[in-house]
């Protein structure tokens, strides 16, 4: 036989005894077939690999790419090499009765944990697969792969332990059942986690891709991988950071997605005017305003009803404050309205406004809520930052006045006017 060839040789042309003979066969027995062993697994790996990559480019499909990618046929060959090592060993160690017990278990178990590998290849090469379909691209296909990977490997696992002590594997299973409560707070973050990302999967409330702010955590960018424990999000400064799953069930957070697909983002600013720049229109003050191109027809319109109103309740004009007036802060509110309603950056279809907010003791909030067109961060602020300088290089044509706390500057200077005067 194959395993006394060795022992043949030692025992009648070297002439040592049994035991030596028996220990050195075995020695050299286990070399040759390790040697076999690994060149049996490169030569399965290597024209494997080589013919799934001939079919692989024949192929329209990637999912073949991606088996190789993930080192699926690898994984294969290994549990293909120790399959044969586990019926050799009995012809192997069959001088050794209690060696081959081990050897059967611990062969037996690398085999187990080589199919959970070869499992876990597979399961990534669906996941990458659906990931480059439009219906599954952005769902959280990390967290299921996950979930199958920790039950897989509780049982590999659990089924390891049986084999090397021999037991039934009933046993450790009922002592699993009375381990559960324990399992459950060690795993609770997973369990938790499990549960929340397909709750986000169902409702649709997070995606891949998506911006989302969690002020409380500090992140404020792109989602780039949402798995069993965390959601991984790249902030908009280059940092990454790292919440915990559930935190998308059980705390706020806002989600911007809607607004990249909605027709536009919205501006909502506002400017404090100082409350003693109000005043009332005088007629002088009317004709300078009909100048202005955007409010000349209301202004003309709008003088005109507020004169026939006056005449036909023979309201005495000598007092400013009697009967109807214009104020300039009216004024450019209609100034303000039109301007967004020409600005070619803003979406006509959408809410627009200036709007006139509580008093405060800084001043009156004078507001611009409108949705600019350009939903890029930095489009979006160039449009926001355009018409807030216009706003506010164009208060001082109606007289008003933006409040600011005074300076160390202004201070000083008016102390130096005080000294002049």
């Amino acid at each position: 036989m194959l395993n006394k060839f060795f022992y043949t040789i030692f025992k009648e042309q070297f002439s040592l005894s049994e035991t030596t003979a028996i220990y050195l066969n075995l020695l050299a027995n286990l070399f040759v077939f390790a040697i076999i062993g690994y060149l049996l697994f490169k030569i399965l790996r290597y024209y494997g690999r080589k013919a799934i990559r001939k079919m692989a480019d024949k192929t329209s499909t990637h999912f073949d790419d991606l088996l190789i990618k993930n080192r699926a046929f690898l994984n294969l060959s290994r549990i293909i090499v120790l399959t044969i090592v586990f019926n050799l060993l009995k012809e192997i160690l069959e001088d050794f009765p209690d060696l081959f017990t081990y050897a059967e278990r611990f062969t037996t178990i690398a085999i187990v944990f080589s199919i959970v590998w070869f499992i876990r290849s597979i399961l990534l090469t669906v996941k990458d697969f659906l990931r480059t379909t439009n219906a599954f691209k952005d769902k959280p296909l990390e967290s299921y792969v996950q979930i199958f990977m920790i039950i897989l490997w509780l049982i590999a696992i659990i089924s390891s332990f049986s084999v090397l002590t021999g037991k039934p594997l009933i046993r450790f299973l009922t002592a699993l059942g009375a381990f559960s409560a324990v399992l459950l707070l060690i795993f609770k973050d997973t369990i938790l986690g499990f549960v929340s990302s397909i709750q986000v999967a169902v409702n649709d409330t997070v995606r891949i891709g998506d911006w989302i702010t969690m002020e409380k955590y500090g992140a404020d960018g792109d989602v780039v991988e949402i798995n069993l424990t965390s959601v991984i999000i790249r902030n908009f400064d280059n940092t990454i950071s790292s919440i915990p799953t559930y935190y998308l069930t059980s705390d706020s957070f806002k989600n911007w997605r809607t607004m990249n697909t909605s027709g536009g983002r919205r501006i909502k600013r506002a400017i404090l005017i100082k409350i003693n720049s109000i005043h009332f229109l005088t007629d002088e003050d009317i004709e300078r305003f009909k100048k202005i191109e955007l409010i000349a027809n209301y202004m003309e319109q709008t003088s005109k009803e507020v004169k026939k109103y006056n005449e036909e309740n023979n309201v005495d004009k000598s007092v400013l404050l009697n009967g109807r007036n214009l104020t300039n802060f009216g004024t450019f509110r209609i100034y303000l309205d039109k301007y967004i309603e020409n600005h070619p950056k803003i979406n006509q279809d959408m809410l627009l406004m200036s709007r006139q907010l509580e008093p405060t003791p800084n001043g009156i909030p004078l507001e611009i809520y409108a949705f600019s067109r350009e939903k890029n961060w930095v489009d979006y602020e160039r449009v926001m930052a355009n018409i807030f300088d216009h706003i506010l290089a164009s208060v001082k044509y109606f007289d008003l006045e933006v409040f600011q706390n005074p300076s160390s500057i202004d201070i000083l200077n008016l102390k130096e006017a005080k000294k002049s005067e």
